[in-house]
């Protein structure tokens, strides 16, 4: 009889740790239709959203914010949701996202509500969510969007479809982002040009130490130009998959690069992969140490200082398909692990 009663407490406790196992990492997509957004929860803790503003607001959809498994944000707060201590340059870096500086001739890169005349920019324009899906350890969440000329008055010239898929394993955080660009009635030209492709802007802490003046906010939103900035707290550094560390990583190939630093006393690391299928694989990197973290794969021109000029090129209802993968992890990550996860992405 004990030993029937002992049996029965371990198995009881096998499967209830088993399901305390099951829980962890736990991912939940909560689709807010009013307010423009699908929330991203891991184990129901912000992870990112998905935010499709109306583009007299945001003149993309992106990811916004983006926190690490111990609940640090690691994208800039301007100009949505501004910190003090941050930069108020380039309001258009928001959060994750996928554009480019000339399609057809219109910048969707630079698309702003702080630029006066915008009939030389395009403007991508959510138009709907295809599959929300959560899931244990990995989600997904697929949407359509349109990207248009003229600042969203004029001509259709690209149908997106993007599948994001999340991951979460413990303290690592996995964003896949698979984006086809169809092109609809006309050829479709991206000119060879340095802004784009997929990006991020970090934090302030995640920046390069830099003495050259800027222009900062404080926590009620009021601007302030400062001579010299304080590199208090400032702790970045890229490291390419080619070992080039630094501002230096600028212009350079590789098929991956990783931002190191910290955040109070948080170590963390935000890593975008590259897919050998990517146009131009491995790609250039568009890495600035201000906090714009870039893969620009169709730059060519500008980075190989004129050596080579791609300018991208889509027939009529031709499709192109990117892919990256950008891993954030509460702690440091080692070329070993990246170069893994990379192999495992590539598969």
């Amino acid at each position: 009889m004990k030993k029937n009663v002992l049996l029965l407490c371990s198995l009881l406790f096998g499967y209830q740790f088993g399901m305390a196992q099951q829980k962890k990492d736990q991912i939940k997509l909560v689709v807010k239709e009013a307010e423009n957004k699908v929330d991203v929860l891991v184990d129901n803790k912000p992870f990112t959203s998905y935010f499709y503003p109306s583009d007299a607001i945001l003149k993309k959809p992106v990811l916004f914010p983006i926190l690490t498994s111990k609940g640090t944000t690691i994208t800039r707060g301007y100009p949505f949701a501004t910190r003090a201590g941050e930069r108020v340059d380039h309001p258009h870096h928001v959060g994750m996202w996928l554009n480019y500086e000339s399609v057809n001739g219109f910048d969707f890169w630079n698309n702003s509500t702080a630029i006066k005349d915008r009939s030389k920019y395009g403007t991508i324009k959510h138009t709907g969510i295809v599959e929300s899906k959560g899931g244990n350890g990995k989600a997904s969440l697929a949407v359509t969007a349109d990207w248009i000329d003229n600042d969203g008055k004029g001509n259709l010239l690209l149908k997106e479809k993007t599948t994001y898929v999340f991951h979460s394993k413990g303290d690592q955080r996995i964003i896949d982002r698979i984006t086809t660009l169809t092109a609809q009635d006309k050829e479709v030209v991206f000119k060879d040009v340095k802004d784009g492709f997929f990006a991020i802007r970090v934090a302030r802490e995640l920046e390069h130490p830099s003495d050259k003046p800027d222009v900062f906010v404080d926590a009620s939103g009021i601007e302030t130009k400062v001579d010299k900035l304080d590199n208090t707290g400032i702790t970045g550094n890229y490291r390419s998959s080619e070992g080039i560390e630094g501002e230096n990583v600028w212009s350079t190939r590789g098929k991956w690069t990783n931002l190191a630093g910290k955040i109070k006393d948080e170590d963390i690391s935000i890593a975008i992969i590259d897919h050998p299928k990517n146009v131009n694989y491995p790609t250039f990197w568009h890495a600035r140490g201000y906090g714009l973290f870039a893969a620009n794969p169709l730059g060519e021109k500008v980075f190989s200082k004129d050596k080579k000029e791609l300018n991208f090129t889509l027939a009529p209802k031709q499709s192109v398909t990117f892919r990256y993968r950008t891993v954030i992890t509460s702690g440091k990550a080692s070329d070993e692990t990246l170069n893994k996860l990379a192999a495992d992405f590539a598969k």
